[in-house]
């Protein structure tokens, strides 16, 4: 295998380049390489193994024609040009849990300083001083720990927090009471968890949507002796709320490992707080971790070489390029209706069905099914991908399942998704239109026919079938500057409940969708967002 060579643009751990060179590949390391230097390195490389240092371009890539494969060792692919890597049909790869016990390790870490005041102390020990009475803290026996994000990292936190007789309640709605049970854990709304914890820590993946999700509005339902944990990603606390809260002493105090931008500037508000202690993002940084991602992505880059196997691939199903190109219409189609579903459900998810029919029957759609998941848990983890969605899947307890119709006529949807929760079941059909089924549309929603594009911005709205509602909704959206741009009806008889899909052409904020959900005829109304 001496023609097959690995490049290794930053610092990684020599031991974890151990497995390539066993293989018998050329391994070549030089780090610190920039612009001209870095693209003559990679030219005739089928592998590159990088951390976070070196940014990995299109422009690199054009100088690497025989490049086949690009490893990151670590969570994060920020530095790789994941889209043009899967143009060029380079496998971009990485080693998403690689810092699992040391990111949880560090997390309980900063709740004992905390609790204990041990950097305070610390600090004041170091200027002369001896003040016992000043850094009085409070046992971690008997207090809850509040928990945001069941992922591997929040688990392995409740895990430790049990040792130390601590209660754990914790908000995922991607976990199941009975698999939460298993693990001692109270599932709780986030509502609830932010009332009851002493301690509260957030291992969430940064969205859109858990943007700020430890804010103002949460300080206010929480305890004012409860002490607030970060270190997944920065952005996840409003800083700005959580300086506001400890200073008006509704927050007991906080203890941070990242920050909105990073590194924080020295004057940054919440470091001059004697609350609030902070470490310059340290979560992922042990000797045991490094080298642990080190190993694991070398492993996975010399088993996609001997094997094809794709393991912890970010960009590709282990699928023929053949395949591939026949089946990524209805992956596009699949990833989309996740992403309704999504949007659309509230509650834990117990079992997912992907329905199929016609030419996509006849082959093998499990890239369909991961694409469909991909969209679904888009929210709930970081790491979720076509690769890796059955397996997140498998760990929340989610129960999937494919079917298939091999014979069909025409006005049967390709694809019919259905996702049960705890209290109730929804089904949405989806089918390809145009040259080369191109354009992906939603055809119908728990027997209601309708149809909209899987794109920009789309209300969803169940109302009574009574003359009227249409005209209401339109007169509110025109009031607010807001244009429809399609509007869709379906129902099942005359008199009983509508169903409509409203294309419209920007987001509607909290106060206009309050104001179309109070018109008396609208039964439940939903935004959904495909970005």
């Amino acid at each position: 295998m001496n023609n097959i060579k690995i490049f290794v643009a930053d610092d990684v751990s020599e031991n974890g380049l151990l497995p390539l060179r066993a293989a018998g590949f050329t391994v070549e390391k030089r780090t610190g390489l920039k612009d001209i230097a870095l693209k003559m390195a990679v030219r005739d490389c089928a592998g590159l193994i990088v951390r976070s240092e070196t940014k990995v371009t299109g422009e690199v890539m054009n100088e690497a024609a025989k490049l086949r494969a690009i490893g990151r060792a670590g969570v994060g692919v920020d530095n790789i040009d994941v889209a043009e890597a899967s143009k060029r049909g380079i496998i971009v790869m990485n080693a998403p849990d690689g810092n699992t016990m040391t990111t949880a390790e560090h997390t309980f870490a900063l709740i004992l300083a905390l609790a204990r005041r041990v950097p305070q102390g610390y600090c004041s020990l170091r200027e002369g001083r001896w003040e016992r009475k000043r850094f009085v803290g409070v046992e971690l026996r008997g207090k809850t720990l509040g928990i945001v994000g069941l992922g591997r990292i929040g688990r392995v936190v409740a895990e430790r927090a049990r040792a130390f007789e601590m209660k754990v309640i914790a908000f995922d709605p991607f976990v199941s009471e009975e698999a939460a049970r298993n693990m001692e854990i109270e599932i709780a709304p986030l509502e609830g968890v932010f009332a009851r914890a002493d301690f509260l820590t957030v291992h969430t993946p940064l969205t859109s949507e858990t943007r700020g999700i430890i804010g103002a509005e949460a300080f206010k339902r929480m305890k004012p002796s409860v002490r607030i944990i970060n270190c997944a990603r920065g952005g996840l606390v409003d800083e700005a709320a959580l300086y506001e809260a400890i200073k008006e002493g509704r927050v007991a105090g906080a203890a941070l490992d990242v920050f909105e931008k990073e590194p924080p500037p020295p004057e940054h508000p919440l470091l001059t707080l004697d609350e609030v202690i902070a470490t310059p993002h340290l979560g992922a940084s042990t000797k045991e971790a490094q080298e642990g991602v080190a190993v694991t992505v070398a492993e996975q880059m010399r088993d996609y070489f001997l094997t094809g196997a794709p393991r912890g691939a970010v960009n590709m199903p282990a699928i023929s390029a053949d395949e591939l190109n026949k089946l990524q219409p209805y992956m596009r189609l699949a990833e989309q209706l996740g992403k309704f579903h999504a949007q659309l459900t509230d509650d834990t998810v117990r079992d997912v069905n992907v329905h199929y029919a016609g030419e996509v029957a006849e082959m093998d759609a499990a890239p369909v099914t991961r694409s469909f998941l991909a969209g679904l848990l888009r929210d709930m983890s970081a790491r979720v991908n076509v690769v890796n969605a059955l397996l997140i899947a498998e760990e929340r307890g989610i129960n999937v399942t494919a079917s298939y119709k091999r014979v069909t006529n025409e006005k049967t949807p390709c694809l019919q998704t259905t996702v049960t929760t705890k209290k109730n079941e929804t089904k949405v059909a989806g089918d390809l239109f145009g040259s080369g089924g191109g354009e992906s549309r939603i055809v119908g929603i728990d027997g209601f026919n309708v149809e909209a594009m899987l794109w920009g911005n789309v209300l969803v709205m169940r109302n009574a079938d009574v003359p009227g509602v249409v005209g209401e909704v339109g007169t509110s959206l025109g009031r607010r500057g807001v244009n429809i741009s399609r509007f869709q009806l379906g129902r099942r008889a005359p008199g009983q409940d509508a169903m409509a899909i409203i294309e419209i052409d920007a987001p509607l904020d909290a106060e206009s969708l309050n104001e179309l959900r109070a018109i008396r005829e609208v039964i439940d109304l939903r935004q959904i967002n495909f970005s």
